[in-house]
């Protein structure tokens, strides 16, 4: 396997030009919401208001907040708000797709020829590209699935926020007790939107990412062997996603699996050169290890990383880097890796 230092420049160079897109739709949904809270939460505040001065010994009623038109004007308001914001959200991330999904079939061609000798990649077969048809299936079937889970996205914060109204009622607060916390909670309620939507965003983006590459690849199965997880070594990255890293698999099978908002990649791993009929000595792969550079880091650093109870079992020998990924069904998504719990 000549995986090679080109081999990880390219891979990691179309990884950060992905980032860029995912960073640049971060920067324009948080903007969104941040401009649409702007706009509505006046009108919430001053509805909120009028109830705590007109509040009667001091206590707010189920039926007080039931009856004002104010405030039901103002939720309807943030409701409809909400909505535009999940339109708004859908459209921002699937324009992205096409040019994700090229970009990624495209790459492949070059990160394969990398692991060969150069005089040699014109011998082989020749370069298959990623039928146009397929690539537009999976934008197709990453758009159905964005549309889907952005769906409830408003009517859940909506929900969050008229829970609050009721929550502060049946504690008893004072008015403006109660004033103080409707607000913290709407726009809390309100951000979450924001939360959800950012992690469909970088999620579903990546995946599209991941399946063109895996149709290209699929394409050029005649020269691989199979895909390598490739995890961005640092201390930010989970532990199930360093226990996956550099594992190989087979071409058939979809991937990276990783959870919400994982930023690993898969990388096209070349047959050896003599089995493809190259009678040379391919150099020694220059794949990272995982397990090296977490051995060499810190104590302070590894115990951010696993956490304090499993630091303590992987310093006793129980709970070593192969068992920090497990594999968890999620019928309402997909199956991902997650960070396993420390052995009994």
């Amino acid at each position: 396997m000549a995986i090679t230092a080109k081999t990880l420049r390219l891979t990691q160079q179309l990884r950060r030009d992905l980032l860029k897109i995912t960073n640049q739709q971060d920067r324009a949904l948080t903007k969104a919401w941040v401009d649409a809270w702007d706009t509505v939460s006046t009108d919430l505040e001053t509805a909120v208001n009028e109830l705590t001065a007109n509040a009667q010994g001091g206590l707010l009623s189920r039926a007080m907040i039931l009856r004002s038109r104010r405030l039901q004007y103002a939720l309807q308001v943030i409701a409809q708000k909400l909505d535009q914001l999940t339109t708004d959200a859908g459209r921002l991330i699937t324009d992205d797709l096409p040019g994700v999904v090229r970009a990624a079939g495209e790459a492949q061609e070059a990160i394969i020829a990398s692991q060969l000798p150069k005089a040699k990649v014109p011998d082989l077969a020749g370069w298959v590209k990623p039928d146009a048809r397929a690539l537009d299936a999976i934008v197709k079937r990453s758009t159905e699935q964005i549309t889907s889970e952005l769906w409830p996205l408003s009517s859940e914060a909506d929900a969050v926020i008229r829970r609050e109204l009721v929550r502060g009622i049946a504690t008893g607060a004072n008015p403006r007790a109660i004033a103080t916390r409707v607000m913290k909670g709407a726009e809390g309620g309100f951000n979450g939107g924001l939360s959800r939507a950012l992690t469909i965003a970088r999620t579903e983006t990546l995946d599209a990412h991941r399946a063109a590459a895996a149709e290209s690849q699929a394409a050029n199965a005649d020269v691989l062997d199979g895909w390598v997880w490739l995890t961005d070594l640092s201390p930010r990255t989970c532990p199930a996603c360093l226990g996956m890293a550099g594992t190989v698999h087979p071409l058939s099978e979809p991937g990276p699996l990783g959870h919400p908002n994982c930023r690993c990649s898969r990388m096209p791993k070349a047959k050896t050169w003599r089995d493809l009929g190259i009678d040379l000595d391919e150099p020694e792969a220059a794949t990272p290890n995982a397990g090296d550079w977490f051995a060499g880091q810190d104590e302070k650093t590894q115990r951010s990383i696993l956490g304090p109870a499993r630091y303590a079992a992987w310093a006793r020998g129980d709970y070593p880097m192969d068992a920090w990924a497990v594999r968890k069904p999620n019928p309402a998504w997909r199956a991902s890796y997650q960070t396993s719990s420390i052995p009994a």
